[in-house]
């Protein structure tokens, strides 16, 4: 086989056989197959596409290039849940807390975040004493104990994704829905779930602009993970305004404490509990209506918040935290973006809403940089809100007081304020089931 062959049939848009799409996979990893050839294989794929059963069989050669995990010991059926990226997103701890109160089984691997979306492992890691490693026999066993453990991911994941979109980001195919979906679901198949609910963010805060793009988006990883005997489930949800109220590390866990106590941001707890339904019914435990009862009576009963704290300590940390969040730490200093005009927040550019957290040090600029876990900002006014000259919009948090200018006036500019009270509506805008 000759990868000059394979690239020329997929230029003209020919179906691959599976064992061609296992070459391309394998010879890159192995360096039998230049980057200049894969380059072109991956422009090919770009102009042409992918049919899902050659997106089926190319994930899984993907996943299948490093470690698969192997959570067969863990009794029931295992859910996990993915999203693509955004702003204050502090889903995935409340979600699995709400899961694990009704006797579902989360077995989690979750990424650092880089750019202008955070990392659910960089949030765990402010919480003192919390460790995000583990062997798997541990990883296993907390699964069995108390219903989920949430880790970071192992290096052995889907090696070939990481090498394929390195190549990727300097050959300008990083837009490319095929292989969007083949890079999330390679590391959700070698992550060993039986069923996983993709949350698809879609707006100014994520990669996915515009509902028909995420719905493309959505549906071709919803087809992949069926392809390889995976149950799925994806929603696509609004990421045109941050969800909850806080961006940062420390603050967001301390806003997933303050749901899991019932009193958090109404659209934040509403994902979380519509979420939460979902892998409920992945796992067998009833239809949407009676599942969504038994997560809202989790919430309600406090049995969620002791599901999180169970899970901190499981995990080496400070279980008080979930009592005294003030244990989590704050900034040094603050600092209040105030209203110039008067009116009503009629859209909020979320991607530069972050970007503002990153330029306090709440965020990454580069792979494996530093992370100031206190710094972030507090919003106080969203979109539809009203305000009047002089209101605080956000409060900046840092422990170096001359971030704040630059982070003020970024997050002034995201700030659009007109004499229209816009119409808001459910941040949850499909489900693809």
């Amino acid at each position: 086989m000759r990868m000059y062959d394979v690239i020329l049939k997929k230029r003209h848009n020919e179906v691959l056989l599976a064992e061609e799409l296992q070459y391309i996979v394998t010879g890159y990893v192995e360096d039998t197959i230049p980057d200049y050839q894969m380059s072109a294989f991956l422009m090919a794929v770009m102009f042409t596409g992918m049919i899902k059963e050659e997106l089926g069989v190319f994930t899984m050669a993907m996943a299948q290039s490093g470690a698969m995990v192997n959570l067969s010991n863990i009794k029931g059926v295992k859910v996990d849940k993915h999203s693509t990226g955004g702003v204050g997103d502090k889903t995935t701890l409340i979600i699995a807390a709400l899961v694990a109160a009704c006797g579902g089984k989360m077995a989690k691997m979750s990424g650092r975040g880089l750019g202008h979306t955070g990392g659910t492992i960089d949030k765990m890691e402010s919480i003192p004493g919390l460790m995000t490693t583990m062997s798997d026999e541990q990883f296993i066993n907390q699964v069995n104990d108390i219903g989920v453990a949430v880790i970071g991911q192992s290096d052995n994941i889907a090696p070939a994704d990481k090498k394929i979109y390195a190549l990727r980001d300097v050959t300008a195919t990083v837009d490319s829905i095929p292989l969007i979906a083949s890079s999330i679901m390679s590391k959700k198949l070698a992550s060993g779930a039986d069923a996983i609910l993709l949350d698809v963010k879609m707006g100014s805060g994520a990669f996915m602009k515009t509902i028909e793009e995420a719905r493309i988006l959505a549906q071709t990883m919803v087809d992949i993970g069926r392809e390889n005997g995976r149950i799925m489930c994806a929603i696509i949800t609004d990421m045109d305004v941050p969800l909850g109220y806080s961006i940062g590390n420390a603050m967001e866990i301390r806003e997933v404490i303050d749901t899991l106590h019932n009193h958090g941001p109404r659209d934040l707890t509403h994902e979380c509990l519509v979420m939460a339904a979902y892998l409920l019914v992945m796992s067998n435990k009833g239809d949407y209506h009676q599942c969504y009862g038994l997560v809202q009576d989790a919430l309600e009963s406090g049995r969620a918040c002791e599901s999180l704290r169970a899970l901190i300590m499981a995990q080496g940390g400070n279980g008080d935290v979930v009592d005294d969040t003030s244990l989590l730490g704050t900034a040094k200093y603050s600092y209040d973006v105030m209203a110039t005009t008067s009116g009503y927040i009629q859209h909020m550019n979320t991607e530069q809403c972050g970007i503002a957290s990153v330029m306090l040090g709440a965020g990454r600029t580069v792979k494996d940089g530093p992370i100031d876990m206190t710094a972030g900002i507090m919003m106080h006014k969203k979109t539809g809100d009203a305000v009047v000259v002089g209101d605080v919009l956000a409060t900046l948090f840092a422990n170096d007081e001359s971030l704040f200018e630059g982070a003020a006036s970024i997050y002034r500019k995201a700030i659009r304020i007109g004499e229209e009270k816009p119409v808001l509506g459910d941040t949850i805008l499909e489900v693809i089931n």
